[in-house]
């Protein structure tokens, strides 16, 4: 069994650390504007990185910050976060970071998939850190403004001050994570678990389960509106009950005929030849072969052919239809959207 991690909370936290340091955003994205808003309201010096043209400019100018390239965000800070796409951080951090960065700076990451796999190496005399919010950005932002905070995740890399975690855990403070609590761990732990968990379980495994179960009852010859009621639309609210209570808190609101069925068919569907299957994907991650196959793919070489096919075909699933006609029912639909399209 392994030892359980440390959690630490506002009082483990001093933002401190981080008064007189000048803190860049690289990207305004989801994650982006939540972590530059977040800081700046706790009284922190920030600015935020883009590439010219980016649409994000004057949005983030509209909000407040001042904003640079990438690279000369990069040189004018003593803190760089990175918070764009996984495949862009390499090219990115080669050309407009690397030569940017002096003795004593911080690289941070909000997800360790470059730092593990390889792809950025940073000089051995800055420190390399992680606060990973466990929730979307919208999230982030919204739990901050209403005094509460996100969960994160915290893991240094390398320590090059000897100050690394206290800086990092400012930084989380700085976000608000440390209101909920911030976990520690370590950049390999967070991206294997993390890319696990999207793959097998969160986005693979339950956007497969849910379409499947769709598939099967239109298949039957069952009204394909009524299929998406009982196996896309209902999820949510099985999430949520255990999001709040857990499964036993969700099997206690559920029908004991729900819950009957829940103990003798979930075995018949998750089987060992399942669990088999996940274990093969974990080994995947761990060796490196799905980073390799996902940076190959989205590569200009790539041109990301794969990955835009797969993403067509996903979007053309009868599901998709049907679920638009659904959502409309709702009158409050719209209201707090978490995604604007």
């Amino acid at each position: 069994m392994a030892q359980e991690a440390k959690i630490y909370y506002q009082e483990d936290c001093d933002l401190s650390y981080l008064e007189g340091k000048k803190i860049a955003i690289i990207g305004y994205g989801s994650q982006g504007h939540a972590h530059a808003l977040n800081l700046k309201e706790s009284g922190l010096d920030v600015i935020v990185g883009l590439y010219e043209g980016s649409k994000s400019w004057k949005r983030a100018e509209e909000q407040g910050f001042t904003v640079y390239t990438a690279a000369e965000a990069a040189k004018q800070a003593d803190v760089i976060m990175i918070l764009i796409n996984d495949e862009l951080q390499a090219g990115l951090y080669k050309k407009d970071i690397a030569p940017n960065l002096e003795a004593g700076n911080m690289l941070m990451f909000a997800h360790g998939f470059n730092i593990h796999f390889g792809q950025i190496v940073p000089p051995k005399d800055v420190d390399v850190t992680m606060i990973a919010p466990k929730a979307p950005g919208h999230t982030v932002r919204s739990e901050y403004q209403i005094g509460r905070g996100t969960p994160s995740l915290v893991a240094v890399y390398q320590d090059a001050t000897g100050k690394a975690l206290q800086k990092a855990l400012a930084y989380g403070a700085g976000i608000g994570a440390a209101r909920a609590g911030i976990l520690e761990t370590t950049f390999r732990t967070e991206t294997e678990t993390d890319l696990f968990g999207e793959q097998a379980v969160l986005c693979g495994g339950v956007c497969k389960l849910m379409q499947t179960g769709f598939e099967v009852l239109t298949e039957a010859g069952y009204d394909p509106r009524n299929a998406y009621f009982e196996c896309i639309h209902e999820m949510k609210l099985i999430v949520d009950l255990i999001y709040q209570s857990g499964f036993a808190g969700m099997r206690y609101s559920i029908s004991n005929t729900a819950e009957f069925g829940d103990y003798v068919t979930g075995p018949k569907i998750i089987t060992p030849e399942t669990k088999q299957a996940m274990k093969k994907v974990l080994a995947d991650i761990q060796d490196g072969s799905f980073a390799h196959e996902f940076l190959t793919d989205m590569s200009p070489a790539g041109g990301q052919v794969h990955f835009k096919a797969m993403r067509k075909l996903a979007a053309e699933h009868p599901s998709e239809k049907v679920g638009e006609q659904i959502r409309k029912l709702y009158s409050w639909n719209n209201e707090g959207k978490l995604i604007d399209n």
